[in-house]
């Protein structure tokens, strides 16, 4: 069994690449803003090396993005397990590009699809997301709903809440994401063929009637999206 991890950076990242953000600066793709000196890419990459079972790591890149990407790899050593291909307009065509890429060869080859982001991903939480796709087939990572959670219809003059969810039926979708690579291509193909794009690869299994298992997470694997997530994130590796 191979596990492959595809890992989508082709985005720009608009709430980090505004001028207003006192030492961002603009149009700064939040992939390449440094943590501790490193760029958040290279400490998501190196999340899923340190875990031995991880076969190979596909990144998707814009492609003038390409030869940094490439270099950057070379220059922290990690291009002899992490590919770069090129990505697509939205991240749902980022991740079919390299899933197009991968070389399984096996019906039990697992594939995990993470934020390139989300730089504070532990090894013990990676290996439970691989064993619950070994065990189900399909797997993403999320976290418990902690406050109560409102269902509301549109209007002109606002939002009218019009339910309450229940706690213990929602839960905060996180990644990775992932399932063997049979079902995902199959999840993605569906898609395509019917031109539908999802928030995340969970809507694209739910939607091709694939159970998704869901492994706890937890709050230090957020996604930096604002400059104040910097600092907490070097907090965390602080510690």
């Amino acid at each position: 069994m191979s596990v492959f991890v595809i890992i989508p950076a082709a985005g720009i990242g608009t709430r980090m690449s505004h001028p207003t953000h006192v030492g961002v600066p603009a149009a700064v793709s939040k992939q390449f803003l440094l943590l501790r000196g490193l760029p958040i890419l290279v400490h998501s990459l190196r999340a899923f090396l340190d875990v031995p079972t991880v076969t190979a790591i596909y990144v998707s890149v814009r492609d003038t993005e390409q030869p940094r990407v490439s270099a950057m790899l070379a220059e922290h050593g990690l291009a002899a397990k992490v590919h770069v291909v090129i990505g697509g307009d939205n991240r749902q065509e980022s991740v079919a590009n390299a899933l197009a890429e991968l070389p399984s060869t096996s019906d039990e080859d697992i594939v995990l699809v993470h934020d390139a982001v989300r730089p504070l991903i532990d090894s013990a939480t990676i290996a439970r997301t691989i064993a619950a796709i070994e065990k189900h087939g399909a797997a993403i990572v999320a976290t418990p709903a902690i406050d109560t959670i409102k269902q509301v219809e549109r209007t002109a003059d606002g939002a009218l809440i019009t339910a309450t969810i229940p706690r213990e039926l929602i839960v905060h979708a996180q990644t990775p994401q992932g399932a063997t690579v049979s079902l995902l291509r199959r999840a993605f193909a569906e898609a395509a063929a019917d031109e539908f794009v999802g928030t995340d690869e969970s809507s694209l299994l739910e939607r091709a009637n694939i159970p998704v298992f869901v492994v706890q997470g937890n709050s230090r694997n957020f996604k930096v999206t604002q400059p104040g997530d910097l600092e907490v994130a070097e907090f965390y590796l602080a510690g």
